[in-house]
């Protein structure tokens, strides 16, 4: 009889000590209840330490192998452990709001656990059948319950799909398997430090960099293979579904018949994107080409490329011209141009040595507008405008008029932007609809509406091309999205609000960025819906809205009553029924 494996496990810490650094704090600790409340930190004791089976006489050399590589980093992980909660709790505490998780992670914000696909009632009206296909909307969700200091950015990614076929729909939420979560998750515990919140001292900024050094020279994660989250967004083009963050390379993600959500892995277009990608590339809807760039905090600041139709990467265009590192987060094109906004929100590599915030405001610095050829090899034809006070995180769509003479960009201009990351309630986001003359260089602004108002989107078949109709979400304040309004962008020339339809979401109401879906293809620009996720703070529950945006009040046609709640994100996609089909062999 063959003697069965025996269990060894670490001792427990004394009392006295800290608590066990190879403790996982699944986000299961956290409180996920239909109705949340303030998240806080499980104490130690009710976790216990990761274990190993000594090797029996039937054991493979590969298992041997595989528990000799993890009983060999057992110790140095440990010890890294210790060190990482010696700097979470005593040299760089979260003391302010801003990076504090029980205030970041509180209420709706909270993490969820995974969910299977599980079907949705629908609880009024019916879903049009336009709308077969998915709907996902990506955003952060931590797979551990932070430490220490935690920003909003810098949650895992997590993507919420309602998968809708024949009138019903399927809700599935699944992490973005990135390389940082599989790591994450194979160990237990947490390996790499959080951009955004993590180097707020020189102190941190030395402890935190010889922690990750330490951990790589340890055979922990290698770098290499990509730090990202893919927490902020999708697209769609190549015939491929990406999960989109701007640190990292695309993640290829498939949504199964059923409704599951697959990740495929990382992707770099055949060797040819080495580098990061920005989060929001554009697809021309006539031509099927995909634009993008990334930004960095060392030259070139900004490189631009573009993807054929079939997603086949052109050469690097690097823009030398951009002098100094810009959180460029993201960009228009039009039928010839890209448009680029350098804004007073910086990357400085020094600073943030020293112990500053990787992005921060440079109030000396004047915003420009970057105009190049789409199709451009070099960076031979850009041109710059300087327009002041214009600081544009969101784009909502650019086109040309005058015969190629004029550049108009319509965005909402960031308010306060010194604001932006640390204080977000307090920034006030007004839509513009700029004009850019491109022989004489004047520049002409015109306000489109003096609301709060940011994830802006179009019908996305005007990407590029002129259009009247933008749908904003409604900061009360941000990030939390109060209601979404329908504005007619041709009426700015009236100087007066352009708003034409509004639809608000309740009292303890919140949801997320609204997306258009047209109801047929070649339709008028406004015959379509708004869809979006809701929550209930007031009863927990969380729900799909279906809105007709031909009616001014755009009134909810279908409301599908979700099976948990979906805590509040980021960006989403509508993903049609044929182009799922491209994307995964069913």
């Amino acid at each position: 009889m063959v003697p069965k494996p025996v269990i060894v496990t670490a001792p427990p810490p004394p009392v006295s000590s800290p608590p066990n650094p190879l403790l996982k704090t699944a986000v299961s600790t956290v409180k996920t209840e239909e109705k949340p409340q303030t998240t806080t930190l499980p104490p130690p004791s009710t976790t216990t330490p990761k274990t190993y089976p000594v090797p029996s006489i039937k054991t493979t050399p590969q298992q041997r192998l595989e528990l000799k590589r993890k009983t060999n980093s057992w110790a140095p992980a440990l010890m890294l452990n210790a060190l990482d909660n010696i700097i979470n709790n005593f040299i760089d505490p979260p003391l302010k709001p801003s990076v504090d998780p029980r205030h970041v992670l509180s209420q709706n914000f909270a993490p969820v656990d995974e969910l299977p696909p599980t079907e949705c009632q629908i609880v009024q009206g019916a879903l049009p059948p336009c709308l077969d296909g998915a709907y996902i909307r990506n955003g952060p969700n931590p797979q551990f319950l932070p430490r220490g200091p935690y920003h909003l950015f810098d949650g895992d990614g997590m993507l919420h799909a309602l998968r809708i076929s024949q009138g019903k729909a399927t809700l599935c939420s699944r992490y973005v398997k990135t390389y940082k979560y599989t790591m994450e998750n194979d160990a237990g515990f947490p390996l790499i430090p959080n951009v955004f919140s993590g180097f707020n001292s020189l102190v941190a900024s030395a402890a935190r960099g010889s922690l990750t050094a330490a951990r790589v020279a340890t055979g922990q994660f290698n770098p290499s293979n990509g730090i990202g989250l893919a927490n902020t967004s999708l697209a769609f083009f190549g015939n491929r579904l990406f999960a989109l963050g701007e640190s990292d390379l695309p993640y290829t993600v498939n949504v199964t018949r059923n409704g599951d959500v697959e990740t495929i892995g990382r992707y770099d277009f055949n060797g040819k994107l080495t580098f990061s990608m920005t989060a929001h590339p554009k697809i021309d809807p006539d031509t099927g080409e995909c634009f993008a760039f990334r930004y960095g905090p060392v030259p070139p600041f900004l490189t631009y490329f573009r993807f054929d139709p079939n997603g086949n990467k052109y050469d690097d265009v690097p823009i030398f011209s951009m002098t100094s590192p810009s959180f460029l987060h993201d960009f228009a094109i039009t039928k010839n141009y890209a448009v680029f906004c350098d804004i007073q929100l910086g990357m400085n590599p020094l600073d943030m040595i020293a112990g500053g915030s990787p992005v921060d405001s440079v109030a000396s610095k004047v915003p420009r507008i970057g105009i190049i050829p789409r199709d451009a090899k070099d960076e031979s034809k850009m041109k710059w405008f300087d327009v002041p006070g214009f600081n544009v995180i969101h784009a909502i769509n650019a086109w040309e008029e005058d015969g190629g003479r004029t550049v108009v960009l319509v965005a909402p201009n960031i308010l306060s932007v010194e604001h932006a990351l640390e204080r977000m309630e307090l920034v006030h986001a007004m839509v513009e609809k700029v004009k850019i003359d491109l022989e004489t260089g004047i520049v002409t602004r015109q306000p489109v509406s003096a609301r709060n108002l940011d994830f802006a989107v179009i019908n996305p078949a005007f990407v590029g091309k002129k259009n009247r109709f933008v749908y904003a979400a409604v900061g009360d304040p941000m990030p939390k999205i109060s209601g979404v309004v329908k504005l007619d962008v041709s009426k700015a020339n009236e100087r007066r609000d352009c708003t034409v339809g509004c639809r608000m979401f309740g009292e303890g109401c919140y949801g997320g960025e609204p997306f258009f879906v047209a109801k047929e293809e070649g339709g008028e620009e406004d015959d379509g819906y708004l869809v979006t996720y809701v929550h209930d703070e007031r009863k927990g529950e969380s729900t799909f809205l279906v809105m007709d945006t031909k009616s001014p009040e755009l009134d909810v046609v279908a409301e599908v009553k979700l099976p948990r709640r979906v805590p509040y994100g980021f960006h989403g996609l509508f993903v049609k029924e044929s182009d799922l089909r491209k994307a995964v062999s069913w």
